[in-house]
C-alpha cells in the first residue's frame, strides 16, 4: 500500500509510507472460490456490470473502494465507507446526478491506482559474455572488422593504459575511486533489466538477493527487523522503478517515486487463515548520480 502524492514521503524512515502485508488463504476458504474464474466470458453472456459490489453483494464505497455500509440518504444508491467519502463524492460529483436515472461510477482515481494483470514468466539464464574475447581466447583484441575511424579510437584508449602504467599507484589507485561503487551497482542493475525492460516485479524467495538501483541506502542484516513471531525475515520480491509507468503519477516532483521496493517476509511463514500479517519493505532511491 502506498500514497499517491510525495507529502507523506517526507516522513523519516527507510518505507517511508509504504506498509506491505501478507495473506495466506488456503485454496478452499469463504472469500474467493476454489477455482479461478474463466478467461474468456461465457458465449452470449451480457457485458459486466461495473464493479460497484462484491461477489457477496457487499456495496463499495464509490471513491476508494473499500467496503461501504453508508448510503446515501437520498437515492439510496451510492455507497459510501465513511462520512469523509461521502462528504468528497457530494462535493465533486454525486450532487449533480443523485437521484437521475443515470449516475456516472467514478474510477476511485482519487487514491486507488489503476488494475492489471500481472504476467509471470521466468528468467532466461545468464549467458557469458564473450564480446571481448577473441577467437584464440585473448582478451581485449582489436576487432578487425570496425572501420578504421574505430580502430584509431581503440588504438588511442590502448596508448592511454601504457599512459597508465607509467603513472604511481597512489595516482591510478584515486582516478579508480572517480569510479564510484554506486555508478557500478547502477550499470549492473540496467545489464540485468535489459533482457526483460518491462518487468515490474522480480520474485527470488529464499535464492538470491535484489537487484539494487543503488550503492547508497543498502540494508544491512541488522536493518531488517525480525517477524513479530521471533524469526528472520528473508528476501521475496522487489518491485520495479518501471511499474511507476503503469500507475498514472507521471506529475514531477508532485507523484510517488522509487528506484526499487523490496519486500522482506517472515522465513517461517508463520500464522495463516485469514490473517494479514504486516511485513517489512524498504525503498530505495535512485542516486543523485545516477
Amino acid at each position: 500500500f502506498a500514497c499517491r502524492g510525495t507529502a507523506c514521503y517526507r516522513l523519516p524512515g527507510p518505507r517511508g509510507p509504504l506498509c506491505v502485508f501478507r495473506n495466506q488463504l488456503p485454496r478452499r476458504n469463504d472469500t474467493y472460490p476454489e477455482e479461478p474464474p474463466p478467461e474468456e466470458p461465457p458465449p452470449g453472456a451480457a457485458a459486466a456490470a461495473p464493479p460497484l459490489r462484491l461477489l457477496s453483494g457487499a456495496a463499495l464505497c464509490r471513491v476508494c473502494g473499500c467496503p461501504g455500509p453508508r448510503v446515501c440518504g437520498r437515492c439510496r444508491r451510492a455507497a459510501y465507507c465513511g462520512p469523509e467519502h461521502q462528504a468528497l463524492d457530494w462535493r465533486r460529483r454525486h450532487r449533480r446526478s443523485c437521484g437521475g436515472d443515470s449516475d456516472d461510477i467514478p474510477e476511485h482515481n482519487e487514491f486507488l491506482f489503476p488494475e492489471y494483470e500481472i504476467l509471470i514468466e521466468p528468467e532466461e539464464p545468464e549467458s557469458p559474455s564473450d564480446s571481448s574475447i577473441d577467437p584464440n581466447g585473448e582478451q581485449g583484441a582489436v576487432d578487425t572488422s570496425k572501420d578504421p575511424k574505430e580502430q584509431e579510437e581503440l588504438r588511442a584508449t590502448g596508448s592511454t593504459g601504457e599512459a597508465f602504467q607509467s603513472l604511481d599507484e597512489e595516482t591510478l589507485e584515486a582516478m579508480a575511486k572517480h569510479e564510484t561503487k554506486d555508478d557500478k551497482i547502477f550499470q549492473m542493475f540496467k545489464e540485468r533489466v535489459a533482457a526483460e525492460p518491462e518487468q515490474i516485479i522480480r520474485y527470488c524467495r529464499g535464492g538470491g538477493g535484489p537487484v539494487w538501483v543503488s550503492g547508497e541506502n543498502i540494508p544491512e542484516e541488522k536493518d531488517i527487523p525480525n517477524c513479530s513471531c521471533g524469526a528472520k525475515r528473508i528476501f521475496e520480491f522487489q518491485i520495479m522503478p518501471q511499474l511507476l509507468n503503469h500507475l498514472q503519477v507521471d506529475s514531477f516532483g508532485e507523484s510517488i517515486d522509487w528506484g526499487t521496493l523490496v519486500v522482506y517476509t517472515c522465513a517461517d511463514s508463520c500464522g495463516g487463515g485469514d490473517k494479514y500479517l504486516e511485513e517489512f519493505i524498504w525503498k530505495q532511491d535512485f542516486s543523485a548520480g545516477s
